[in-house]
């Protein structure tokens, strides 16, 4: 099922605004909530309050883009690790794998050692037995 648009009003900087988008009602006003966040931390600068509206959006643009690519880079960097580890683990799989093979190779190479053991106790008994009833 697909989501439909919605339209939710919001304030924004004492304004109303109609915010549209697909991702929810909760979503929007979490938007609407950063930029007002993001106003209120740009006016706490005397320089900021100085500067004309036009300056005064390109500033806010530049901290917010900012921010982004801030969080880009920690998302990235995430992912990278994330990559890391998936490698690690295809590699520890891939290591317990021929551990496994070589385990069980040895185990295998055990029981034939125990079978030309057993032989040769069985033909050292046979031979002590030669032995006494040709010394007999």
């Amino acid at each position: 099922m697909a989501k439909s648009k919605i339209d939710i009003p919001v304030v924004i900087n004492n304004k109303v605004y109609t915010l549209s988008g697909y991702e929810g009602e909760d979503y929007l006003q979490n938007v609407a909530t950063y930029i007002n966040g993001k106003i209120a931390e740009c006016k706490t600068s005397e320089e900021y309050r100085r500067m004309n509206v036009e300056y005064q959006g390109i500033l806010l643009a530049l901290n917010i883009a900012d921010d982004y690519f801030k969080a880009k880079n920690k998302a990235d960097d995430v992912a990278n690790d994330n990559n890391d580890k998936e490698q690690q683990l295809y590699e520890l799989r891939h290591e317990v794998i021929e551990t496994q093979i070589k385990h069980e190779a040895a185990l295998k190479l055990v029981e034939e050692y125990k079978e030309q053991v057993n032989a040769l106790q069985r033909k050292v008994v046979q031979l002590e037995a030669e032995r006494e009833r040709a010394s007999e």
